[in-house]
């Protein structure tokens, strides 16, 4: 697998969630030994379903300061 961010080697890791309610929660995902880049299965369904960016129209500013 190659990481997303810099296209280099991943390695399969298991994490551990100590932020959990109750327990510790693990779940196994994916590290880049480059950049450090972590993907796993939750990661990578939001990556996959992106909102589409909202289309925005720039408008004119006006300075702050206006001379003469």
């Amino acid at each position: 697998m190659g990481c997303p961010r810099c296209r280099n080697l991943m390695v399969q890791e298991t994490f551990v969630d100590l932020h959990a309610d109750t327990n510790p929660v693990s779940f196994t995902g994916w590290r880049c030994v480059i950049c450090g880049a972590i993907v796993d299965r939750l990661i990578a369904q939001h990556q996959i379903v992106r909102p589409k960016p909202h289309m925005h129209q720039t408008r004119t500013r006006k300075p702050l300061i206006q001379f003469g």
